[in-house]
């Protein structure tokens, strides 16, 4: 297979920004009224807008200091609650291209994976050190390294866990299923020939 349509994710640098708490649903992320949009293109505009409107400004997504932030720090748990793929793409279409918590819901972690999304997992004090150094320091670089697992950032670096199946298939490029089948668009075509009732006999 060529790999001319094939976009390997092997490090995701920025800067953070730090949103407390655990067990945050994907219902909270995009409200379940969001999900009659046809497409995707304005999920995140509403990206937790119940949230960001109860805490009338206060919210991180609303902070100056994370503004244009590239990589969302979080707790145990995200993503949980239903499947909905649009709790992804609405982080994705905000800005973010990655996560780094303690656990993230394994639908969510898979539905982030099919973006090209990276999240890897820290543990809890490690986690927590990072959450108070970007609180600290919000324009300090944050930068995830896919294949050795790590977190850097002003501390240092933090060795972090991403599942041996998502690394390689952010590593080799297999995370976009469409660049997949367009990759092997010449070997489907062949396969095709040789079946009677794709040929109409």
């Amino acid at each position: 297979m060529s790999s001319s349509q094939l976009t390997s994710i092997s490090e995701v640098q920025g800067t953070g920004c730090v949103l407390r708490g655990d067990d945050i649903d994907t219902d909270r992320i995009i409200p379940a009224r969001f999900m009659k949009d046809i497409t995707f293109d304005a999920m995140g505009e509403h990206l937790f807008e119940d949230a960001r409107k109860a805490a009338k400004g206060n919210h991180p997504l609303d902070d100056e200091r994370f503004l244009g932030s590239d990589i969302l720090v979080v707790g145990k748990n995200f993503g949980c609650g239903s499947s909905r793929e649009h709790a992804p793409q609405s982080l994705m279409r905000f800005g973010f291209r990655a996560f780094i918590g303690e656990s993230f819901a394994d639908i969510f972690a898979g539905n982030c994976c099919s973006l090209g999304l990276v999240c890897i997992t820290l543990p809890e004090t490690d986690a927590e050190t990072l959450r108070e150094s970007i609180e600290l320091d919000p324009e300090q670089p944050v930068g995830i390294d896919v294949a050795d697992q790590t977190v850097t950032f002003r501390g240092g670096q933090l060795q972090g866990t991403i599942p041996d199946g998502t690394r390689d298939r952010l590593l080799q490029g297999h995370w976009n299923a469409t660049s997949l089948l367009l990759d092997a668009a010449d070997a489907i075509e062949r396969t095709a020939e040789k079946l009677s009732y794709v040929r109409g006999y």
